[in-house]
């Protein structure tokens, strides 16, 4: 057994600086060039000390899919950064971040960032920080606190240096001719083929090997180092990108030499041609997002109401716009491209396709859609006359609000209580067809099927 280099988690609230801190130390722009500033997918790098040591650290873009790496079994990170800005202190995800690490059962450092910005104060810090049962060295605790600039470049050297005696302490070994324990950190498809990240704990991976992540098999075809380096292997604590994956393996597969299952219970979306089985006020959605890792993310972050009924990795294909039309369902590009023909689709079918690069600003969307409510208000109007016409009963009506078009999909209301929905089918301004009428404007309106309509009676016109 040999000595091994630490694998470091860095967890935080969102925008507290966790990208920064390791860009200033990996001295690259990996955060300049991240959509919004914020990591969308998991990253995995090694550093090197003047003195030859080396730490390899996992950046993550969300609690959720470092939590599912714990959730199936797999122990991916020895130590733990939790990353607290000094300027904004304790946040909502400084506390799950701080639960996932006592769950982990890892010990961790508490980088406070952003010490140059004027006016912060340290104390205060770390007296938010023990009221979360977190003791410092000196004022009766173990964990370390360090305080850090990314931007003047302050701190770093210090905490680079108690990582490394962390390490040391914990003693870590690994063995390159023992059994393989590796876990997946991110997987995606690329055009060289499906391409999944790999953090090496014992054990190694050649070229021309078959390996196993959980039940997905891979013939090892190609191994590239975290400077994108192709290499015949990857030795223990080491982090790499595997070509030859049969299929996207999921984010937290603890890696073998043989195929397994999972120790968690995996819960599938529901079935598009289910959707008569959702309540009134759940909320379909189809999610295509460019990586694994994002994709298990988002689907964790979604609220309850939130129900994913078909989701991926790639773009959006013909095939997801006839399961959205069929279950009236949202579609939610995460990282991937729309093509042209299928927005063209999309548009002709009236479906809504909204795109993301970053995680927040998409559940910040759901969150307006769960307000606004399952079903979009189009257009209102007070039916005001009834009149027959080619045994059929038209709806005399003033528009309220809105505009109220041919296709539409109408709900009668009659006070509180729902009366019926029905399909607008026919629209007709004085003794003229027209396709819509917008407020103030009267109008006749013939439905299928056939709505009991009474004067005072209000149509929504809805989406």
């Amino acid at each position: 057994m040999l000595n091994r280099q630490p694998i470091v988690v860095v967890l935080g609230h969102v925008d507290h600086g966790k990208t920064s801190l390791l860009d200033a130390i990996r001295k690259t722009s990996v955060a300049s060039k991240e959509a919004g500033g914020i990591t969308q997918a998991i990253g995995a790098s090694v550093i090197e000390t003047k003195d030859g040591k080396r730490i390899t650290f996992i950046d993550t873009p969300g609690h959720a899919a470092f939590g599912k790496m714990r959730g199936r079994g797999a122990k991916v990170a020895d130590i733990a950064v939790l990353v607290v800005a000094q300027d904004d202190g304790v946040a909502p995800q400084t506390k799950e971040a701080m639960q996932i690490i006592r769950d982990a059962g890892i010990p961790f450092i508490v980088a406070g960032t952003k010490s140059d910005v004027v006016g912060v104060n340290v104390e205060a810090l770390k007296g938010q920080l023990e009221k979360e049962q977190i003791f410092f060295e000196g004022r009766g605790g173990d964990v370390p606190f360090i305080s850090v600039s990314a931007r003047n470049n302050t701190g770093l050297t210090e905490l680079i240096e108690m990582l490394i005696l962390m390490a040391e302490v914990i003693d870590l070994k690994g063995d390159p001719e023992a059994n393989l324990e590796a876990v997946v950190i991110e997987s995606n498809k690329e055009k060289m083929g499906t391409v999944a990240t790999i953090v090496v704990r014992n054990g190694s991976i050649k070229v021309g090997e078959t390996i196993f992540a959980e039940e997905v098999e891979c013939k090892v075809r190609g191994i590239f180092n975290d400077k994108g380096v192709g290499v015949k292997e990857v030795l223990p604590g080491f982090p790499a990108r595997i070509i030859g994956f049969s299929e996207t393996p999921p984010v937290g597969a603890l890696v073998l030499k043989e195929p397994h299952k999972a120790e968690v219970e995996v819960v599938k979306p529901k079935n598009i041609f289910d959707l008569r089985r959702l309540s009134d006020d759940e909320i379909p959605v189809i999610i295509k997002a460019s990586n694994a890792g994002a994709l298990e993310a988002i689907i964790a972050a979604l609220p309850a109401k939130v129900v994913v009924v078909d989701s991926g990795v790639g773009e959006i294909t013909s095939s997801d716009i006839i399961s959205a039309k069929t279950g009236n369902a949202y579609i939610f590009a995460f990282g991937t491209k729309i093509p042209n023909d299928i927005a063209h689709l999309a548009e002709a079918e009236k479906i809504k396709i909204a795109r993301f690069d970053i995680i927040y600003e998409l559940l910040q969307h759901v969150e307006e859609i769960i307000k606004k409510g399952k079903v979009e208000e189009l257009g209102r109007a007070e039916v005001i006359a009834i009149f027959p016409f080619n045994d059929k009963k038209v709806a005399g009506s003033k528009v309220v609000s809105g505009k109220i078009s041919k296709g539409d999909r109408l709900v009668l209301m009659r006070g509180e209580k729902e009366v019926g929905k029905a399909k607008a089918i026919s629209i007709r301004k004085v003794k003229a067809e027209v396709t819509s009428v917008g407020q103030s404007e009267e109008f006749g309106v013939i439905v299928e099927p056939q709505l009991d309509f009474a004067v005072g009676d209000v149509i929504v016109s809805t989406r």
